[in-house]
Formats: structure tokens, sequence, C-alpha cells
């Protein structure tokens, strides 16, 4: 009898060590794939949060010009014959603004297509209706985007550079101020050219938002917001301006071979007084866009050398 329970109790101690150690294996296992798990799971929020913050398009120059200054990279460019930064070489384009290409754009999985206010009326329902994200910028003034930069550099955490570039800007803005400040403002006629015909430039476009800071009259100021607005030379001579300015949009070379003819073949321009004095310029494309660039400073530097030329 005191053999058996010997026995027994023996049994009953491996009974409990093999229990104990197996115990022990598997609750080491569920540990070991839980923190797996826990690693493979950051890895891929960390993935998918680089993805979303990156995957941005950029549908024009001067949007990814600023976007190359805030430092941030883009997965789709505009089409353009300009040279866009180094670090958007070999991007796919994706149409031009107003005719953006939906097809690339929605294989590019963009988590934000950055376009501008100027043209949401033209654009807007090709993104709503490809349920495509879509951000309209303004940079239809200095103001305007500068406010879009801070905007940019908020969203997508460059604040610092942004607010740098705005601060620049603004000292940069005070310095025409004080070199325009004392001169006599001139009154100014612009023309904006596209292949085959021309509009004139009111005081709410970024044109005239550069005259106006240049110190100059805009004979069109413009009413209720209005960009653009056609007129016959008949009706413009009336303004009598004493510098007309002539920006080329699109085609350059060609809208100024056409403002050229133009001016040649309808007499009526030989009764400008602008034209009499020798006071009509062609502005450069590349420093005078149609909405608002980093370039703004040195087209207003340029502004201000060809409205007081004359003054002494």
């Amino acid at each position: 009898m005191l053999r058996n329970i010997k026995l027994l109790a023996i049994l009953i101690a491996s009974l409990i060590f093999i229990i104990g150690c197996s115990s022990d294996a598997s609750s080491d296992e569920p540990k070991q794939t839980e923190e797996a798990n826990r690693e493979a799971t950051q890895e891929q929020e960390e993935v998918n949060g680089e993805e979303e913050e990156h995957r941005i398009i950029s549908t024009t120059v001067a949007i990814t010009e600023i976007m190359d200054a805030l430092d941030l990279d883009l997965v789709g460019v505009p089409t353009t014959y300009k040279e866009l930064a180094p670090r958007y070489q070999g991007l796919p384009d994706v149409g031009r603004a107003d005719q953006p290409d939906m097809e690339i754009i929605k294989s590019l999985n963009p988590t934000d297509v950055l376009s501008v206010t100027t043209l949401r009326t033209d654009v807007e329902d090709y993104y709503k209706q490809t349920n495509t994200p879509i951000t309209f910028l303004d940079l239809e003034s200095v103001d305007g985007m500068l406010e879009s930069i801070l905007y940019l550099g908020e969203k997508y955490d460059r604040m610092e550079k942004a607010e740098e570039i705005v601060a620049k800007f603004e000292e940069q803005m005070k310095e025409i101020e004080e070199m325009t400040k004392d001169k006599e403002p001139p009154k100014v006629l612009i023309l904006l050219g596209v292949p085959g015909s021309y509009l004139v430039a009111t005081e709410n476009s970024y044109l005239g938002d550069l005259a106006r800071r240049a110190g100059a009259i805009n004979v069109f100021p413009g009413e209720d917001g209005v960009e653009y607005q056609s007129a016959n030379p008949e009706y413009l001579q009336q303004a009598n301006a004493d510098v007309i300015l002539r920006a080329a949009h699109g085609m350059p070379d060609e809208v100024v071979k056409m403002f050229d003819k133009e001016f040649k073949e309808n007499d009526i321009w030989k009764h400008f007084d602008a034209v009499k004095n020798g006071r009509v310029y062609d502005l450069e494309e590349t420093l005078f866009g149609t909405t608002a660039n980093l370039a703004a400073y040195d087209a207003l530097l340029h502004l201000v050398d060809i409205l007081y030329e004359d003054a002494e």
C-alpha cells in the first residue's frame, strides 16, 4: 500500500510539472504573436500615412513652384513647356489646368489635386464626377497667393517654410511701395492676348493687381470681381492711357505677332497717346503669368522700371 501511495505521488508531481511547462510555453506564444501583429500593423499605418501625405497633384506651374519652395513632393505635374524643378522631373503629366486628363489623375490615386479658383467653373465638374479630391487655391492676387501658401504650410506641416516665404514677400512689397510712393501714377491699359484675340485685364486680375502695387491707375478698374473684359479699340481709345501693357498667354511668340499686326493694320491705335509716345510694352510671360506666382517681386521691379522710365 505504502509503495502504491509513493508511486501515485510521483505520478501527480510529474503531471503538475508537465502541465506547468506546457502552460508557460503556451502563454509565451500568444505574447510573441501579439507583438509581431502589433509591429506589422504599426509599419502598415506608417506606410499608409506617408502615402496619404505625399500623393498630391499640381495642375499649374505656379502651384508647382510653390510646392517646391515648401519642399513638398508631388505624384503628378501639369503638362507644360516650362521647366519644372529637378525634383519633379520624370513625373506623369496630367494635362493642362483647364483640360485635366482625369484618367491619368485617377490612376495616380491622389489624396489632393491642386488647382486655382479662376478655373473652378471650368473644371470642378470633372473632379466631382470622378469623386476626386480637389482644392482650389486663390492666386488671383499677391495677397491671395500668400494666404494660399500659409494654407498649404499648415495642411502639410510646412508652416515654418510658409511663414518664411510670406515674410520675405511682405518685405518686398513694402520695398515696392517705397519706390513708387512719391511718383506720379501713370494710367495704364493692360491687354491680355491669347492666340487669335485679346481681352482687357481689369484691376481685379493678377496683372491688374501688379499694376496697382506698382502705383499705376488701371483705366478699366472692372466691376463685381470681373477680371477680364472685351472691348473694341474705339472704346479703349477713350480711356487714353499713358502706357499700354501687352501680356501674351498660351503661345507667347504667336500672340506678340498678333499684337504687332493689330497695332500696325488697325489705324485706331495710332491715336492712342501711349502709341504716339512709344509707351507700348510686351510683358514677358515667364514673369507675368495670369495667376500670382513666386516671380511676383521680379515682375514688379520690371514693371516699375517701364512705368516710370521717363520720370526724374
